[in-house]
């Protein structure tokens, strides 16, 4: 609900041309800046039609996509309110795919296509493509039918039919690893021909759905200078369906006696991994996790040291898989860290015992992502008995929204919090702590609640409450003899 609530408040924004609140949406919310909304629109077009040259400035800047001869590009310049919003698009024609700020786990996806780790070759006219049959596998009822039969222990398969050619080979596996694709226009029909092959008839629809709208787009506009020459695909469905089925992957990973510890117990039947896709296990305190070396080689530099073997801690089994023993860590909490590595999701339903183990043990495992996720889990269970502690653990482990929203729960319990003994300490040692400290320098607790306090404030009535707030922090402080 909350989501959806930031999807509104961003394309409201964006319209409205409110600046600071766009990027208070997407710094400290994280929103998606390319979502699309019922009419297939999104906040960077309603911000060029509507004239908002800043918002426009700051959408491109943080990613939005507006690439040259593409659907959304050209369709921002044709509805850019004037000549200034446009010229702005034209100069960031240059923003691509490889070019936009991307979370990790975007940026993960992308660097599988790298082909590290990969266990299978396919040559398309000279052109070679370096991939991983665990994934295709997971995407494609195709090619799990493939690699279970006649390309079952092959290592390079050749696909050079003249029927395809390389860039539309690229874009399909482009799709598979992605829930993304961009195609030449001239190369539509060959890559749905492919989608057919494959069976992925979402694909082949959103294809022929896209390129109609193109159709219909440029047929409106006889007077447009570029034609669309590349297709993109980016449907929120597909994007889900991509998790569906790395999520499906995790769950066979995880030992079947575990799995409802990864909210899987609805699949305690689902059979586990397929040994000829497995290539490496984790075995902790005895329970054996059948696992892909390229998701947590790319997921993580601790993992990509250890399957390299620098630790010393792996060891062949008999059919030649390394098989590296786990210690020091809860096989549950081992659990959901192979759940984040496949999905980037975390366990949500954790007791909070284990939920500190598990942030304990993304730190040491160089998994900034899952500490950050842990951290949003933490900031919704935040109480007045714990966000103190919360508030501690969110500055040891640097996790800026966690320490935020702590700030903003503090800011809303004052009149609650003010006499706890807790609180009054960390004021005091943060005071002690600002080197040099002058009785009227601030105190960074103090100066964060204060914001927090204020940030509140939409109309009188909250102005009033916003400056009962202020007098009640401004007494603590009196009282615990400080001036700031």
């Amino acid at each position: 609900m909350n989501q959806k609530r930031d999807l509104d408040d961003l394309f409201l924004s964006c319209r409205k041309g409110d600046l600071i609140q766009v990027q208070y949406l997407v710094q400290e919310k994280e929103v998606d800046l390319n979502v699309r909304d019922q009419w297939d629109s999104t906040p960077l077009y309603y911000a060029c039609l509507c004239g908002h040259k800043e918002v426009v400035e700051y959408l491109l800047a943080s990613g939005a996509r507006c690439e040259a001869n593409t659907f959304d590009g050209e369709r921002c310049v044709y509805g850019a309110l004037d000549d200034v919003i446009r010229q702005i698009l034209l100069n960031y024609k240059v923003v691509t795919s490889h070019t936009m700020r991307r979370n990790l786990y975007d940026e993960f996806l992308r660097r599988l296509l790298e082909g590290v780790h990969s266990d299978v070759t396919f040559i398309v006219h000279g052109t070679k493509f370096h991939v991983h049959k665990c994934i295709l596998s997971a995407r494609s009822s195709y090619f799990c039918s493939k690699f279970e039969g006649r390309w079952k222990n092959r290592k390079i398969i050749d696909t050079s039919h003249q029927l395809i050619n390389h860039n539309a080979f690229k874009s399909l596996i482009q799709f598979l690893y992605t829930g993304r694709l961009e195609t030449n226009i001239n190369d539509v029909d060959i890559v749905l021909r492919l989608a057919n092959q494959c069976l992925l008839p979402k694909l082949k629809t959103e294809l022929e759905d896209q390129l109609k709208k193109v159709t219909a787009f440029e047929s409106s506009k006889p007077n447009l200078c570029n034609k669309v020459k590349t297709l993109t695909i980016e449907s929120p469905e597909l994007v889900s369906d991509l998790a569906q089925d790395l999520g499906v992957l995790a769950v066979q990973a995880v030992p079947p006696a575990l799995r409802d510890w990864v909210g899987a117990d609805d699949l305690p039947l689902l059979p586990s991994a397929p040994l000829h896709l497995v290539d490496v296990c984790f075995v902790v305190d005895g329970h054996t996790f059948l696992c892909h070396k390229v998701f947590f080689a790319l997921r993580s530099e601790y993992f990509k040291a250890l399957l390299a073997d620098h630790f010393c801690e792996a060891e062949q089994s008999s059919d030649g898989m390394p098989r590296i023993h786990v210690r020091g860590v809860h096989p549950q909490v081992f659990a959901a860290i192979v759940h984040y590595v496949y999905t980037n999701q975390v366990i949500t339903e954790l007791p909070e015992r284990l939920l500190l183990e598990l942030l304990t043990t993304a730190d040491m495992y160089l998994l900034p992502g899952l500490q950050r996720a842990c951290g949003q889990v933490l900031a919704n269970r935040l109480s007045v008995l714990n966000v103190l502690t919360q508030l501690r653990l969110a500055r040891f482990f640097n996790l800026q929204q966690l320490e935020n929203q702590c700030y903003s729960f503090i800011a809303s319990h004052i009149e609650k919090m003010k006499d706890m003994p807790e609180l009054q300490e960390l004021i005091l040692q943060d005071a002690d702590e600002v080197e040099g400290r002058q009785e009227t320098d601030t105190i960074p607790i103090i100066d964060d609640i204060r914001y927090h306090v204020t940030l509140a404030v939409q109309d009188m009535s909250s102005m009033s409450e916003a400056q009962d707030k202020l007098r009640i922090i401004d007494d603590l402080l009196e009282e615990l003899g400080l001036d700031a």
